[in-house]
């Protein structure tokens, strides 16, 4: 299986290997908690990209091999994390002892290696070179350098896991390190090499004994100064203990003599006054340009001797420092033979700089030979060559006086040299420039390099030289531009080929670490020098500001991205510092600007020094590999797509150096004819390089090719499937019997898995990631081929028509969607700056998305119906390896928020469980769709879960929630599989006691999750319980109000309203009591809000109790106040349910948080509503008022449920128009009650109006509100709904609050007033059905609407006639020997009469349906099957009979195609007419019902229907014809004998009286029938029939 990935991808399979090997080392020592997490990590990958590899392998056996081996994996994986996490428990404490004991012993190791290297008996290991182990130590260091930084950050800030974790990796770091330093001992020729090398890594393991013997100390007291003083100058001691180390490999020494040398000869330079000098001036000048070209040269081959052998470093160092000082002196020099002390002062300072310069290219060569593979070593490196020469540049600038325009030509032609070697090999990026501002940047600079060699030509013809001199130097900086350009564009068509090994982005860019890190300390140095001039001060200033705001978001970013807090913390304390040393700086850097005088500057001087520091602090604290991402590797495919770019550079560059050349002889002697021909030539070629360069980049953009492939591998998958397509209409699909079903269907839900993760990789690429989109897209195609065949072969294995096509189309469509996606991603071409192509990318995007979850729910509904389980199995696994994630997505709510959430799916897990205990026993075949809610449910919960568990105080409990969630996860995964193991085998009952005790683990470890998330707020959760608790107590006061409403809820003994009432009234006060200490609560400990929330549900259900006795004391006779009664405590009910809510929502916020002003408005409510209980109560027996007290306890609620309509929350479900146009109808009768009761002015229609006012309104709000924010409905009409909601409401009111006025001031006038009021009402709901109507749309329909399924019958039937039909025309006579044309002829009759048949029962069943719509258009036939009960018997007749047609279509097109082959009899093809033709008559009968007889469209029917009958009647006619003539031209022959004569007539007559019996059973057979379907029939036809 591991050869299959490493054949499809190398790089990432050889990464993971090797990751897994080396934590597995580390796992085994120790049991480690992070070295597990790295094992954990390493293996995670290996099985994702096992399992992305499965749809690419063709071989059957190895895919299902490595398909289960990936999930193995996947359980052994889970098993390990709990392991882990346990052992991490129990052993956390002691790593820091045992990171201490593996150095000791590594020291011990180390002096054992000295005496063996003394005896001359230590030799290298197998495998171990110099070259290897030198690059392992000079890596290696580093990574020990970083953990240390780790190790003192989390002993500094008392963390004591991460200072254990941080211990663990220094320990392993210096393993690796000691390994290395003895490889080298061992296999350098020089003993004292080999001494020196192990002495000072035996040092470097004391210094870390003593760091993480300290580190302990630190952590019993973390705020103790001293101890953190001797922690941190024990980790200097360590820190120089390493550079020693480093300094002992092979070529270091030498280095460190050069750079040392430099610093003898820089000291030069610092005497106070210079000997004038002794040479003449063009003496000194050409000895200081001989001298400045050698040097230049020599800082080329430090460069290109990095990437040799050691000892090439040596002698390019030495030539250096050799060439160094001869520069120095012919400076020193060239400085006596200034004229003023001012001009001395100046060449003197830029001898300096070259001096630091040449320092600093020498250690940037160090630290690359050390490590090469250190990110951005080598663009340091060229930096700091690049740096070399121009202050060598700007120093010949100021010391030469040579003709004009010559200084600048050899200034650019340095220039050019030093550059030329970013062309040599760009694997790593030069620039943060993107591809098309690589593109944009060689647009500019050959426009400016352009017009600058025009200005050369120009310049150097005219004699105007300084004009010439700035033309060079203008030239010479676009050509640097280019070739950078160039650099940056070549390396990112190198990653970006398939072939290459992407890079992963890590937490930080250690590169832009490392260069804001040079860019700063460049600028200090700037700014410090006493020749740098205001503008100068100015853009240092610019530079500093610039990139220490980067390296703050930097740090923001990686702060919010980390789950380490030590990190996290970290990153932000860095920022700060950073940000702080900078605003210092700046205020230095302003009194400058004020005042140039030496004071302030060395004050500026002064405040550079903590901003470098820590800026470097910060930059070696990145460099940790826990953060840093995984560098791109480029393939050898990729190499040959850069050469175009690099040729075309190069060339450039060559043809450049000749040009310039050429321009300064000219500049001489411009009177030279041949010259200007070589400048004429050099300048084509230039132009030619460049626009070949242009082309070049363009061709290469990447991803374009990869899209075009993969669009051409998509479009052909396309055709294939629409092939499959048309087979399965025709019903000619091979069925493919190699493989099982089960294992298909496996394969298919893989492969769109698959295709689904790379959706939203796809689309950040193609908006801005163009490195990553030629890999992305080229393997999403790779998934095409598999995910067709797959379709295709699910498909033949499928019986069911329907189902079949449903699968392939389903599968065309994410073919075609992702097709979309390819054209709109090589539109956007992952440049950001194409912001018109990032709304096609989106949309794209979703449409994908929308066709993969389409597909995925068809798949698995089938496969739950069969009882295959493992994409549930695997989607619970990947919800759990998620938990494990580093980095959560930012939190977008509270804990509480979560824990809300958490709750809800926790509780419906352990619903679905005890279901499936049920189901089990009663009903197996429905477990597959609990399962399937059950894997959903806890993917929702496992995201809740992590975001709870990220937001959770302290750590410890967000830890536990993580834990206890993963082992539900377990829990599910094993009562998924027992649930598809017991579909498979429902008798099983093994396996039924299996389900069932997996369904009780899974309800236990619900509770661990609800106890986990208790312990994270105890009040909150109590909250919790209790909504839920009061929630229920509302879901039976609504049945309590059904039972009162039917007249049934009576009293048990002889009690009355008077017994129950006080204890009523005191309950409610100790409700009160409880609610002042909820909202109290809010603001106090957890514990008391946990009290106060407990206490609550506990009264409200006892006053629901107590209420619901003196509801049914009031007797059954008057069940309107009973309403009333119970209405008022199911107020109380919401009002306490919302502001537990709110209490929750506030618990712990400041006192001006929003949530507090909504707690009060809760509290409010709540008293308004227990208030109207107590007043409820008292009138309930005076049946003068009672009426009143109702309506104005209805007024209220009506008024807190508008008040809930116009609150901005979303419902949580929808629903269609339909239903709000039909609570529309409950207002109108409302209003209608409302207004006699205003008449009559009895309390009983009162009562009656105020119950039946609070459902109608109630309703009416609920269904607009759910109907408007359908997904479908714009903005416009919801709004217009929502307004027109709250119009008819309030009018509503108005008509109540009228009536309440008339109850107490009953007046003809005011009585008249009612109409008005009542039509105000009318209008609003004309306008809310209009509202509504403009939501339906075109498209929408109620599928639960008879007329609907009707319809949806009647085109189905057509299609299944029109796919007979096809298959009808694809018939021909079977080839036989030509015996008699009438029998050919009627044959072809035969097929004629079925096709036109076929075609008229198509029309007729298309009639139909365009009949029903009319009548729906026309009102005679509602869709509403709950107002009118012929309707739903009209659209069940239409059903049967477009059924019945289409079925007796069918049979004819069978008995026609076995009547043509030779294998039906006439009869048959006579009956399948005949019946063809019954049926059309039933669906014309069912239709006509109650038409309208003169409409278009029943005439249309009507013409239909005789097509059909006229066609069935010709088909019986040529059957029945063919058959007496068949039967006319039978010959018998008569047998002579008398005997047989005798045997015939008898076998005759046995054969006719076989007959007749046959004969008559057939008869009975066909009443019998007719007499069973004449049951089923709707009323209409049996009254026809009759």
């Amino acid at each position: 299986m591991l050869s299959r990935l490493v054949s499809r991808d190398p790089p990432a399979a050889a990464s993971y290997g090797a990751g897994i090997t080396g934590a597995a080392g580390g796992f085994s020592h120790a049991l480690g908690y992070l070295q597990g997490n790295t094992l954990l990590i390493e293996t995670e990958n290996l099985r994702k990209s096992a399992k992305a590899a499965v749809p690419t392998v063709s071989d059957q056996a190895a895919a299902m091999q490595l398909s289960q081996c990936a999930k193995n994996l996947a359980t052994s994986l889970a098993e390990l994390r709990t392991a882990s996490q346990k052992a991490h428990e129990a052993c956390g404490p002691m790593e820091i002892d045992s990171a201490l004991n593996t150095v000791q012993t590594l020291k011990n190791e180390l002096q054992d290696a000295k005496m063996a290297a003394v005896e001359s008996q230590l030799k290298p290991l197998p495998g171990e070179t110099l070259e290897k182990c030198a690059q392992d130590l000079g890596s290696t260091s580093k990574a020990v350098g970083s953990s240390m930084a780790q190790l003192l950050t989390c002993a500094a800030q008392g963390n004591e896991h991460y200072t254990g974790v941080a211990a663990r990796e220094t320990a392993q770091a210096l393993k690796t390190l000691a390994q290395a330093a003895r490889g080298v001992a061992a296999s350098t020729t020089d003993p004292a090499a080999a001494h020196a090398m192990l002495d000072s890594a035996r040092d470097v393991m004391e210094g870390s004994a003593m760091l993480i013997q300290e580190a302990k100390q630190a952590l019993i007291a973390p705020g103790d100064a001293e101890r953190q003083q001797r922690l941190a100058q024990v980790a200097k001691a360590v820190s120089h203990s390493l550079n020693n180390c480093v300094n002992c490999l092979p070529g270091q020494k030498d280095v460190d003599v050069a750079l040392k040398s430099i610093g003898e000869s820089s000291k030069k330079l610092l005497v106070d006054s210079l000997p004038p000098s002794t040479k003449p001036f063009q003496e000194a000048q050409s000895e200081l340009n001989q001298a400045a070209a050698d040097l230049n040269q020599s800082a080329g081959e430090v460069v290109h001797a990095t990437r040799g052998q050691s000892g090439e470093l040596a002698a390019a160092s030495g030539k250096f420092s050799d060439d160094f000082d001869e520069f120095l002196d012919a400076g020193i020099e060239m400085a006596g033979q200034a004229q003023t002390k001012e001009d001395q002062i100046q060449v003197i300072g830029n001898l300096k700089n070259i001096s630091m310069a040449s320092s600093k290219l020498l250690l940037a060569a160090k630290s690359l030979s050390v490590d090469p593979g250190a990110p951005n070593a080598k663009n340091l490196l060229a930096a700091a060559a690049r740096a070399v020469t121009e202050s060598i540049n700007q120093l010949i600038t100021l010391c030469t006086q040579q003709a004009p325009g010559q200084k600048e030509c050899d200034n650019a032609l340095r220039e050019l040299e030093t550059v030329k070697g970013m062309l040599d090999n760009p694997n790593e990026p030069v620039s943060d420039l993107s591809y098309f501002d690589c593109i944009e940047s060689v647009m500019e600079n050959s426009k400016v390099l352009g017009e600058s060699m025009a200005g050369i030509s120009q310049n150097a013809k005219t004699g105007d030289l300084p004009a010439f001199g700035e033309c060079v130097g203008i030239a010479s900086k676009a050509l640097c531009g280019l070739t950078e350009a160039a650099a940056q564009a070549a390396y990112l068509v190198g990653i970006s080929d398939p072939n290459s090994q992407a890079g992963h982005q890590g937490l930080v860019d250690p590169i832009q670490f490392a260069r804001a890190n040079q860019a700063i300390q460049m600028a200090c140095q700037n700014l410090v020098d006493p020749g740098s001039s205001p503008s100068q001060v100015l853009s240092a200033a610019t530079i500093v500001a610039k990139h220490t705001s980067a390296l703050c978001n930097a740090c923001r970013i990686a702060s919010s991205k980390t789950a380490n807090p030590v990190a996290k913390r970290h990153f932000v304390q860095s920022a700060k510092e950073v940000a702080n040393s900078t605003a210092n700086l700046v205020k230095t850097i302003k009194a400058l600007d004020g005042d140039f005088s030496e004071d302030n500057r060395n004050k500026c001087r002064i405040a550079t020094a903590p901003l470098i520091e820590a800026v470097e602090n910060l930059t070696a604290f990145a460099s940790n590999p826990e953060f840093v991402s995984i560098p791109a590797q480029i393939s050898s495919e990729g190499s040959q797509a850069q050469e175009p770019i690099l040729v075309s550079a190069k060339t450039m560059l060559e043809s450049s150096s000749y040009l310039i050349r050429t321009a300064r002889s000219l500049a001489i002697n411009p009177k030279d004819p041949p010259t200007w021909s070589v400048l004429a030539g050099h300048s084509h070629t230039v132009s030619d390089s460049i626009k070949s360069l242009i082309t070049s980049i363009r061709d290469k953009a990447p991803g374009q090719r990869e899209c075009d492939y993969s669009i051409d591998g998509i479009n052909r998958c396309i055709r294939d499937i629409e092939q499959a397509s048309l087979a399965a209409v025709s019903q000619s699909l091979a069925t493919r019997d190699d493989i099982s079903v089960e294992a298909l269907q496996e394969q298919l839900t893989s492969v769109v898995q698959e295709i689904g993760h790379l959706i939203d990789p796809i689309a950040t690429a193609a908006r801005g990631e163009a490195a990553q989109l030629g890999h992305k897209v080229t393997q999403l195609a790779s998934y095409f081929e598999p995910l067709i065949l797959a379709a295709v072969g699910v498909a033949s294995k499928i019986l069911d028509h329907q189902q079949q096509m449903t699968v392939l189309d389903q599968t065309k469509t994410l073919a075609e969607s992702a097709l979309q996606m390819l054209y709109a991603a090589k539109e956007g071409g992952g440049n950001p700056k194409a912001q018109h192509t990032h709304d096609a990318i989106t949309e794209a995007a979703q449409l994908m998305k929308e066709a993969v979850d389409d597909i995925m729910v068809t798949l698995n509904e089938a496969a739950s119906e069969v009882g295959l389980v493992g994409g549930m199995v695997d989607a619970i696994a990947e919800a759990m390896s998620k938990l494990d994630e580093g980095t959560p997505p930012e939190p977008k709510g509270t804990f509480v928020d979560y824990q809300t959430t958490v709750v809800k799916y926790s509780k419906a897990i352990a619903v679905t469980a005890q279901e499936m205990m049920t189901k089990s026993v009663t009903n197996p075949e429905e477990l597959g769709g609990l399962a399937s809610q059950m894997t959903s449910d806890y993917g929702h919960l496992a995201f809740q879960g992590q975001m709870a568990a990220a937001t959770a105080e302290p750590e410890e409990i967000g830890f536990q929630i993580r834990t206890r969630v993963q082992d539900l996860g377990h829990g599910c995964i094993f009562l998924v599989q027992k649930a598809g193991a017991l579909q498979v085998c429902p008798t099983d009952s093994y396996t039924k006691r299996e389900l069932i005790e997996c369904a009780r683990a899974v309800t236990e470890k619900v509770s661990l999750v609800l106890s986990a998330l208790q312990a994270g707020n105890k009040g909150t959760q109590a909250c919790i319980t209790a909504a839920t608790a009061v929630s229920g107590i509302i879901a039976d006061l609504d049945t309590t109000i059904m039972f009162a409403t039917a007249g049934t809820l009576n009293a048990e003994n002889s009690e009355t309203f008077a017994d129950h009432r006080e204890n009523i009234l005191k309950t409610a006060k100790a409700l009160v009591e409880d609610t002042k200490l909820l909202v109290s609560g809010a603001a106090s400990t957890p514990d008391k809000l946990a009290q106060a929330a407990q206490s609550s549900a506990a009264t409200i259900t006892q006053l629901a109790e107590v209420v619901k006795l003196g509801a049914a004391s009031l007797g059954s006779d008057d069940p309107e106040t009973q309403v009333v009664l119970i209405n008022a405590i199911k107020d109380v009910a919401k009002a306490l349910s919302d502001l537990i809510s709110a209490t929750k929502g506030a618990a712990s916020k400041p006192v001006d948080d929003p949530s507090m002003y909504q707690l009060k408005g809760a509290a409010k409510v709540m008293v308004t509503n227990v208030t109207s209980l107590l007043k409820t109560v008292k009138a309930v027996e005076d049946e003068a008022t009672r009426g009143t007290r109702a309506l104005e306890a209805t007024i209220e609620c009506i008024k807190q449920e508008l008040t809930v309509f116009q609150s901005k929350d979303v419902p949580e479900k929808t629903s269609s128009p339909e239903e709000s146009i039909r609570m529309t109808k409950g207002i109108t009768m409302a209003t209608a009650k409302a207004v006699a009761a205003g008449n009559s002015c009895r309390q009983e229609d009162v009562i009656a109006t105020a119950n039946l006012s609070r459902k109608a309104v109630s309703d009416m709000l609920t269904a607009c509100k759910q109907a408007s924010f359908h997904p479908d409905v714009s903005d416009e009409v919801r709004t217009r709904a929502l307004r027109f909601g709250t119009e008819c409401t309030l009018g509503y009111l108005d008509l109540l609050e009228h009536v309440l006025v008339i109850l107490q001031k009953p007046t003809p006038e005011f009585k008249q007033q009612l109409a008005a009021f009542s039509k105000r009402v009318a209008g609003a709901v004309t306008e809310l059905i209009q509202a509504a109507e403009a939501m339906k749309g075109t498209e929408w329909v109620d599928p639960e609407d008879p007329t609907v399924i009707a319809e949806t019958e009647l085109l189905g039937a057509a299609a299944s006639i029109e796919a007979a039909a096809k298959k009808l025309e694809q018939l021909k006579p079977r080839a036989k020997p030509k015996q008699a044309d009438e029998t050919l002829d009627f044959e072809e009759q035969i097929l004629e009469a079925a096709k036109s048949i076929a075609a008229a029962t198509s029309a007729l069943v298309k009639s139909a349906s365009a009949a029903q719509r009319e009548l729906v258009a026309q009102g005679k036939v509602g869709s509403i099957p709950a107002n009118a009960a012929d309707d739903g018997q009209w659209s069940q007749g239409l059903i049967s009979a477009a059924r019945m047609v289409a079925a007796a279509t069918s049979s004819l097109c069978e008995a026609a195609n076995a009547s043509v082959q030779g294998h039906a009899s006439e009869e048959k093809l006579i009956s399948s007419a005949k019946q063809v033709a019954a049926s059309t008559a039933q669906l014309l009968v069912a239709c006509k019902v109650k038409a309208d007889q003169d409409s278009e469209a029943m005439r249309r029917l009507q013409a239909a229907g005789n097509a059909v009958k006229r066609a069935s009647d010709n088909l019986v006619r040529a059957a029945q014809k063919a058959a007496f003539g068949k039967a006319d031209d039978d010959d018998v022959v008569v047998k002579t004998k008398f005997v047989g004569g005798i045997a015939q007539i008898i076998a005759a007559q046995e054969e006719m009286l076989k007959k007749e019996r046959e004969l008559e059973e057939a008869r009975k057979k066909l009443a019998q029938i007719r007499q069973q379907q004449y049951k089923f029939l709707p009323t209409e036809l049996r009254e026809d029939e009759g």
